[in-house]
């Protein structure tokens, strides 16, 4: 890189999502604790087990075969896959280079190929966490690794490629927006994990003899609680992480640099920062109301209230967070509760809702709030939207878009390869847990009591009443 205000922007870029991944992290950590937390004791070694052991599993899958199918499949079926060699496992552009000799790709890839793609391995982290918590306490381990593996480091990033890029076919022909994946993260993890559900059945005991819904409470709220601060911690990151700073958004006769989202639209931090908090606020404020101060669906709204936003949060006014983070986590609430009474499917955490419910939700409000924006920054190609263009002749967001979007990512991406992948591991008897090893608890067979040291057999506790007999 010799000219100097390039080279600025790569090595500012480079450190922008070094810092944005590192925030990231905190997600995981905060769903760890949330699903734990969550837990009944008996459950609690294996729940973490599947939360640690999905980070090396979709890692994985995403360095063999997601980076590349996100760069790969964004104008299928309409078109050829793209060329991506910094992509491929095996290119030079995977490992350490400092560019130089003249060579574009190695100057610009060699320095951002890296916190790129770890800042979408962190997004696949997410897609994997928003399912794990739904299916505690009766998955077996191994049938889990399986499912996330396939969705978390693959599935998920085809449709990604598709709505996530400013030259993905959704995108350029139905002006599909979605700034903050509220759609291809939160929406598709849920129908995933939905799908699995319909097929793995609820715990043993959710459902009483008449079908009347049981309470199964978290074993531990304030665990539960600091997971969900957690997360909202990471979040910012995750935000952050969909943004590109240092970018020409000006002519040659104006410069100006500005942030974009990822499609290429111009954004702030600010604003961002801004839209953030107002949606988590009120959405903790519904979900006060609708469970009457439950503390583990108010924390949950911090959740279901940035989601009901994200997907045109990059263009709302604050007030407009405000209304739409309340009324999305309403119809979340309300659509967890319908479902789990009346087909018995037992979200645990209420991912489903949150993520799922609160995603389809999002995505389908930008299409109206921000009818005839522009879907994506110029990519080039002028494309004849299917539902409009705006007078430079690209397409626009709209609602007919958004709602063919949200059913492809929460019914396409999600159900139905969660349904298909747990009917193909229920047929070789791998999917759940024998009925003694659930009622007894998954620890119990596999990896011992969670709290070791928190209670006493009968003989033990015989022993100090005669130890303290002798002393009296």
């Amino acid at each position: 890189m010799t000219d100097e205000l390039t080279a600025l922007g790569v090595i500012w870029t480079e450190q922008y999502f070094f810092i944005t991944v590192v925030f990231m992290f905190l997600i995981h950590v905060g769903f760890t604790m949330y699903e734990v937390g969550t837990s009944r004791r008996k459950n609690l070694g294996h729940t973490l087990a599947k939360n640690l052991m999905l980070i090396p599993m979709i890692t994985f899958g995403f360095f063999f075969f997601g980076w590349w199918a996100y760069w790969a499949f964004a104008e299928v079926p309409f078109g050829p896959f793209a060329d991506a060699p910094w992509s491929l496992p095996w290119s030079y552009l995977m490992g350490p280079n400092m560019g130089g000799g003249g060579d574009a790709d190695g100057e610009f890839w060699g320095h951002l190929n890296g916190v790129f793609f770890m800042a979408f391995v962190l997004f696949a982290w997410t897609t994997g966490s928003i399912c794990s918590g739904a299916l505690i306490e009766r998955i077996r381990l191994g049938a889990w690794l399986v499912l996330i593996t396939i969705f978390g480091g693959f599935i998920w990033l085809v449709g990604a490629a598709m709505g996530w890029a400013p030259n993905g076919w959704m995108v350029q022909l139905m002006g599909y927006h979605d700034a903050y994946a509220a759609g291809l993260v939160h929406a598709v993890s849920g129908g995933f994990a939905l799908g699995v559900l319909i097929v793995l059945g609820p715990r043993i005991g959710k459902f009483g003899p008449n079908g009347e819904v049981r309470d199964i409470p978290p074993h531990n709220k304030w665990m539960v609680c600091t997971g969900i601060l957690i997360i909202m911690t990471g979040f910012f990151g995750f935000m952050a992480a969909c943004h590109v700073p240092f970018i020409a958004l000006g002519t040659e006769e104006n410069p100006f640099y500005g942030a974009v989202t990822i499609y290429g639209t111009p954004v702030t931090l600010s604003n961002m920062t801004m839209n953030y908090i107002m949606a988590m606020s009120s959405g903790m404020m519904a979900m006060y109301f609708c469970s009457k101060g439950d503390p583990f669906w108010v924390m949950s709204g911090c959740i279901g209230g940035v989601v009901s936003c994200a997907s045109g949060m990059d263009a709302y006014h604050p007030l407009q967070c405000v209304g739409l983070a309340f009324a999305g986590c309403l119809f979340a609430y309300h659509m967890h509760h319908y479902v789990q009474k009346r087909f018995k499917i037992d979200d645990a955490v209420g991912a489903v809702a949150m993520h799922g419910y609160a995603g389809i939700f999002s995505v389908i409000a930008a299409g109206f709030v921000l009818w005839g924006y522009p879907a994506a920054a110029p990519t080039g190609d002028i494309n004849p939207g299917w539902f409009g263009n705006n007078a430079d002749g690209f397409a626009i967001i709209n609602p007919l878009g958004q709602v063919i979007g949200a059913f492809i990512f929460f019914v396409v991406f999600g159900i139905l390869p969660g349904y298909i992948g747990a009917k193909i591991l229920q047929s070789f008897g791998v999917l759940r847990v024998p009925r003694e090893v659930e009622l007894a608890g998954q620890d119990t067979h596999f990896l011992g009591d969670g709290y070791p040291y928190f209670e006493i057999t009968e003989g033990e506790f015989e022993a100090i009443e005669r130890e303290y007999a002798k002393e009296q």
